[in-house]
């Protein structure tokens, strides 16, 4: 071949400014959801609440969620769950994965709860902290300190 037919021949751009990227993949890896999570809606707080264990019902667990204010969640309410809508049974059209039910509960009611259950503690923590004052002897006072602290361990 004559040099001036190689040179027409090889007008090519250089393969570093050629882009192969087509898909990219996730920068980090991500461990997978087991349970789908539904969008934040306000003034509403989503939990999953077991119906059945190894494929026997559970009513008694979630019939006392329901009377505790949970009701559970349709699937026409939640388009980007839809996927896991029940079509059989009690729950036909509710949100349902692996014997777990998608339920929501007024906001208002998750801060009542909370602060009923700060106050049984309180009130049990006061309970034991009498109690072992009552035991207490002048000549060795018993010290209890109610504090707590998070240390982490040092990196090699």
């Amino acid at each position: 071949m004559a040099p001036e037919t190689l040179e027409k021949s090889q007008n090519r751009s250089t393969r570093e400014l050629d882009s192969r990227n087509t898909f990219s993949r996730p920068a980090t890896w991500q461990l997978p959801e087991t349970l789908p999570a539904p969008d934040d809606r306000p003034g509403w707080k989503h939990r999953y609440i077991r119906i059945s264990i190894l494929g026997t019902s559970d009513a008694t667990n979630i019939s006392s969620k329901l009377r505790e204010g949970y009701e559970p969640c349709k699937g026409e309410d939640y388009p980007e769950l839809v996927m896991h809508a029940n079509t059989e049974g009690r729950f036909k059209g509710n949100i349902e994965v692996g014997g777990l039910l998608l339920c929501r509960i007024p906001a208002e009611f998750v801060v009542q709860r909370n602060a009923h259950y700060a106050r049984v503690t309180r009130a049990q923590t006061e309970a034991v902290d009498n109690n072992l004052m009552r035991q207490s002897d002048p000549r060795m006072p018993l010290f209890n300190e109610r504090k707590s602290s998070t240390s982490f361990g040092k990196g090699s």
